[in-house]
Formats: structure tokens, sequence, C-alpha cells
């Protein structure tokens, strides 16, 4: 089963949140992120929902270390207003044909 980090941001400006999201592409995957989703919150433009789906919980939390010191730079605190994170693990899926 897979673990994903599910992380709620405020951000400034969406499009360029997602500029410096998109710039750590190879961060992600270095780090053991397998897929991602982003979504934004209806009626919220600056509410941003980012889940990362990990092989296990040993590397999401792992991720989530190393992510801490890049939201604590002055560029990411530029852009993202706050943000709150949480591990989900998943129980069951069912895929509707």
């Amino acid at each position: 089963m897979t673990t994903t980090l599910h992380i709620d941001n405020t951000v400034r400006d969406y499009d360029t949140w997602k500029a410096a999201f998109d710039q750590y592409e190879r961060f992600r995957a270095e780090h053991g992120v397998r897929t991602y989703r982003v979504g934004r919150v209806e009626g919220d433009p600056a509410r941003v929902l980012v889940d990362l789906d990990f092989d296990d919980r040993a590397t999401a939390e792992a991720f989530r270390t190393a992510l801490a010191p890049v939201l604590a730079t002055p560029r990411s605190r530029a852009v993202v207003i706050g943000h709150h994170s949480w591990l989900v693990d998943l129980v069951e899926a069912r895929i509707s044909a």
C-alpha cells in the first residue's frame, strides 16, 4: 500500500507558486515521490492542495523532513502564506470500470 503526503497550502499567487513547484520535479523524484496531484479549492483560488504518493510511510516521512528546509527559505515564504501537511496511509482503493 502507498502513503500520501497531503499538503494544504495557501499561496499568494497560484501561477508563481506553480512555477516554483515545477522547479522541484527532480527533488521530488530523488526523494521517492511516485505520483502527485495538484488541486485548487472551489471558491478559494489561493488554496492549493497537493498529494504526493510514496511507496511506503518511511519514504514519505523522510521527504517531509527534507521538504521542511525548502519551505523555510525566503523564496518559499514569499510564495506560500501558510501550509499544513499530514500523512495518509491508503487502506483501500477501487477503480471503477
